[in-house]
């Protein structure tokens, strides 16, 4: 019986880690992921502006089945961090808004894309 009154399993060796590599586990690799880009909606406008040269408000709205508010938001914040370009302008006296990737944003979706492949390979790999 150990010190604490709880027995103890004297077949498990007193310090189970001894001589063992310790690897960085995937969740501990998770929490370094970007995390602008990883949110569900913001991952959707990078990849959906990842693939096509611009897109518009409406058209966003659409592809991710969203609220105005909720585009908008989530779309200021990648614009904050210069992510994505926004470009207004008037169709007749319809505002238009557009958006498109920028070179920032494409090397971060690449980093975020390298990063979630090592994830899963360290997952798929213990």
């Amino acid at each position: 019986m150990a010190k604490n009154g709880v027995a103890r399993d004297d077949a498990r060796p007193q310090n189970h880690l001894k001589g063992t590599t310790l690897r960085r586990s995937p969740a501990k690799k998770a929490d370094e992921l970007d995390r602008l880009i990883h949110e569900r909606l913001r991952l959707g406008i990078v990849s959906a502006l990842a693939v096509n040269d611009s897109l518009s408000f409406s058209d966003l709205k659409k592809l991710m089945n969203t609220t105005d508010g909720n585009l908008s938001v989530h779309a200021r914040k990648l614009e904050e961090a210069e992510y994505i370009a926004c470009t207004k302008s008037f169709e007749g006296r319809m505002p238009k808004t557009q958006y498109r990737l920028t070179a920032a944003g494409r090397r971060a979706l690449e980093r975020y894309l390298d990063h979630m492949e090592a994830l899963i390979r360290a997952t798929r790999d213990r």
